[in-house]
């Protein structure tokens, strides 16, 4: 080309694209918005696993304690003259069975059968004695004969008749005291009311 258009030396005009402007600026907006949605969720779930304020609102409200509640009903256990105790021994040393049938007697109980165990029972009885009876004595007349020897075990048989066996085992040594049988028979009979949890 010639005249005032003519081009000299050798440097050469660029040409450049036309710069998008307004993609930039809405990649901008985009990407700020899709932190702070990011940010947002973060925080709820956050709220969500931790119980947000409602733990503060909570510690800020005064603590309600429920009414203390109510003893429970006492239980209805037979008075020790009304159970009819059979005192078998089954250690090897004689006349336990009788000197055990004295003792429960001052105690006011019943005594019925008063012998030598039986043989599925003679010299089977490792602990301090075993309760045998109805299936009504679990909750009737074994607690009550059990505060006279803690630890004996206690078994239900078959038979519908209210009397029950004490068979002394081998470990057997003496019944507890007089006071300790009447303390214990008390916390059955009236049970100390349930702790309040405040």
């Amino acid at each position: 080309m010639g005249g005032k258009y003519r081009i000299t030396g050798n440097t050469y005009p660029r040409m450049r694209r036309p710069r998008h402007r307004r993609k930039l600026v809405l990649s901008v907006a985009a990407a700020v918005v899709a932190l702070g949605l990011a940010g947002w969720g973060t925080l709820q779930l956050i709220d969500v696993f931790t119980g947000g304020n409602r733990q503060a609102n909570a510690a800020d409200l005064p603590k309600v304690c429920p009414s203390a509640s109510p003893a429970a009903p006492a239980k209805a256990l037979p008075k020790p003259a009304a159970i009819k105790v059979n005192i078998y021994n089954a250690t090897p040393r004689s006349g336990l069975a009788k000197a055990a049938a004295d003792e429960l007697k001052k105690r006011g109980f019943a005594i019925g059968k008063v012998d030598n165990a039986p043989a599925a029972y003679d010299k089977k009885v490792p602990g301090t004695g075993m309760l045998l009876g109805g299936p009504t004595a679990m909750n009737g007349s074994f607690p009550v004969l059990a505060t006279q020897l803690p630890g004996a075990a206690q078994k239900t048989d078959a038979r519908r008749t209210a009397d029950v066996d004490l068979i002394i085992g081998t470990k057997f040594k003496a019944f507890s005291t007089p006071a300790a049988a009447a303390s214990a028979l008390t916390a059955l009979t009236k049970p100390a009311p349930a702790p309040s949890s405040c």
